[in-house]
């Protein structure tokens, strides 16, 4: 039990306490998927679909806003989640957010494995990483990243194992751009996944990463970030190419989110400092029809 803020651990009371955490209230937790690089769930989708879509992004933000946000023990709290996500397999979670993976999971023959990675990931974040190279960001990746991917691919019946491989590099340059638009706020948390390898190539020190505007090492470091997130969303479009359905569109437009926000990262001189680095909706819209669309056409 921790003292100020959220307290996990000793009662039965005080294991209970991060259901009612506001930062981890199903309002807090979804009222972030406006602020996405992409769309989560696009609104002209059926209901059913929507839903699914919407459970496992509120299951995985939850475990996010756990690692990253909530007041207390963090690693106490990811414990706590952990049993709970295991729960709903069960059909007894506790969080109203991890209740939805129940039908979900029955629906789908989910399995509590891709969550568990995610949660992984997050106890992983906790001892302050300093990512050592870009096999070990990709490494990370593994874990905090590819399970969304793939979970999305089975909503859909289509996880193939080459399906899977093009979306575990899709997701791995989802999360290494969103990276590059978080390196302050990162350093701040005593985290930099910025490989430690290509900042000591480029010069990039341990205050550059706070420094705004951003030094020149610090931008060459985010560039060259930013070049292999883009050779990893060309695989986005092999991927549409063999999805079919709605999947198509969907996945289209979590790669077209990648491809405005590397965009976004070289109009900002790859400067992620001086201020915040955001995806443009129309572009993002220009990518998705270009992916779905060229996808169409290659199929």
């Amino acid at each position: 039990m921790t003292s100020g803020g959220l307290a996990v651990g000793g009662t039965p009371g005080d294991r209970r306490a991060w259901l009612a955490a506001p930062e981890l209230s199903p309002e807090a937790v979804l009222g972030r998927i406006g602020r996405e690089n992409f769309p989560v769930a696009l609104r002209w989708l059926p209901r059913a679909l929507r839903r699914d879509l919407i459970a496992i992004y509120g299951a995985a933000r939850l475990i996010d806003e756990a690692g990253d946000s909530a007041c207390g023990d963090r690693a106490a709290l990811l414990d706590e989640l952990e049993a709970d996500l295991l729960a709903a397999f069960a059909g007894e979670a506790r969080h109203p957010l991890l209740r939805r993976l129940t039908p979900l999971a029955a629906a789908h023959g989910l399995t509590p494995d891709p969550f568990l990675r995610l949660i992984a990931a997050n106890r992983f974040d906790q001892n302050a990483p300093d990512i050592a190279s870009w096999d070990a960001l990709r490494d990370y990746c593994r874990l905090s990243a590819q399970p969304v991917g793939e979970l999305v691919l089975r909503v859909f019946g289509q996880a193939s194992d080459e399906n899977l491989r093009d979306s575990e590099a899709v997701c791995t340059a989802l999360q290494v751009l969103e990276h590059c638009q978080d390196v302050a706020e990162d350093a701040r948390a005593g985290r930099c996944y910025l490989p430690a390898d290509d900042r000591a190539r480029f010069g990039c020190t341990a205050w550059d990463l706070m420094t705004a505007p951003a030094p020149h090492g610090l931008r060459r470091t985010v560039a060259l970030q930013v070049e292999r997130g883009r050779e990893l969303l060309a695989h986005g479009d092999a991927l549409c190419a063999r999805l079919h359905g709605l999947a198509r569109p969907v996945v289209a437009g979590y790669a077209a989110g990648g491809w405005a926000t590397a965009a976004a990262l070289e109009r900002a001189e790859f400067d992620p400092n001086h201020q915040p680095v955001r995806p443009r909706r129309i572009a993002t819209l220009r990518h998705a029809l270009r992916v779905a669309w060229g996808s169409r056409g290659r199929a």
